[in-house]
């Protein structure tokens, strides 16, 4: 393992981690949708990517609106971070921004904090934190928390339901690219335990933390739970070197392919999220605790009411 990683000083002028993102919009939430689907097909129909996410000349045609829909993404999912065919970018930006304006979106700072929800807890952070089941993409926080893997370009596998293809996908291949910078200036894998941090984009998060948590194979053990905790700190300390960052939202690092299991991985992050916040008062306004699962959900609620005690 490499024992440093680049530190944000390297690399925020290279992808303008604090400019302003705006793409230009469709005509309303939706309009135009399908064309602007089969318009992006059709400019990266000679993309090597195509081939092997299956798009064949003409293919396309022959797809519902939905199944175009899934191609696009396949093709984006596989695609290496090189410069997209002329035009393709703006197609893309009209899509997804149209995308978000069309779904549901929920504010971090409307959620009510643990001390409301969990009035019997003993967390010593409830003031500061919340727990909320549902989708991160679709979370307006100042910064949300990606579990990547330590290539950090994000998961290239079509469909895979990880939250590293979630994000991607969501967020669009800006994303990849920043992050491909980043990775070339570090010039090697990602360390686990440590963040790096990217503009959202068409997220409704204005930056996404990358972290790499620990991988579980067999028994869990003291390394793995430190190396956890490495990752929740970083994102936190790297959060609070982004001026305006006030809200940050966690996924479950580590607990899904990487198999870190659920009820100890939510008592080492409810832990160390409430450290950091005792050694960083008033730097943020809320943590949030994502989880999208009813067995994750369970987790959290059994750490916050009978794992962790006040200290």
């Amino acid at each position: 393992m490499y024992a440093t990683a680049l530190p944000l000083a390297a690399y925020r002028a290279a992808i303008t981690l604090e400019g302003p993102f705006s793409s230009v919009t469709s005509q309303g939430p939706d309009a135009r949708h399908t064309d602007l689907v089969r318009e992006a097909l059709d400019l990266l129909g000679d993309d090597p990517a195509a081939t092997r996410a299956g798009l064949r000349p003409g293919a396309a045609d022959r797809l519902d609106d939905p199944a175009a829909r899934r191609l696009l993404r396949a093709v984006l999912t596989v695609r290496e971070p090189d410069p997209l065919p002329t035009g393709t970018a703006r197609v893309l930006d009209r899509l997804l921004s149209g995308e978000l304006l069309a779904r549901p979106t929920t504010d971090a700072a409307s959620l009510l904090t643990l001390r409301d929800t969990l009035p019997d807890t003993t967390y010593r952070a409830a003031e500061r934190t919340a727990l909320w089941q549902g989708d991160i993409t679709a979370l307006h926080a100042d910064a949300i928390v990606n579990a990547a893997n330590s290539a950090l370009l994000g998961c290239f596998a079509p469909m895979h339901r990880c939250i590293d293809n979630a994000v991607h996908g969501a967020a669009g291949p800006r994303l990849r690219a920043d992050c491909h910078t980043i990775m070339t200036l570090q010039g090697h894998p990602e360390p686990t335990g440590t963040a790096k941090i990217t503009r959202g984009y068409h997220l409704p998060a204005r930056y996404v933390l990358h972290t790499v948590g620990p991988i579980v194979y067999g028994s869990l053990d003291a390394g793995h739970e430190q190396a956890l905790a490495a990752s929740y700190r970083a994102c936190l300390d790297l959060a609070a070197d982004v001026e305006g960052i006030r809200t940050v939202a966690f996924c479950g690092i580590s607990t899904g392919v990487f198999g870190y299991p659920k009820t100890p991985a939510a008592r080492t992050a409810v832990n160390t999220v409430a450290d950091w916040l005792d050694h960083h008062p008033g730097r943020l306004d809320r943590v949030i605790f994502n989880v999208y699962a009813d067995d994750d959900h369970a987790a959290y609620t059994h750490a916050l009411t009978e794992g962790t005690p006040s200290r």
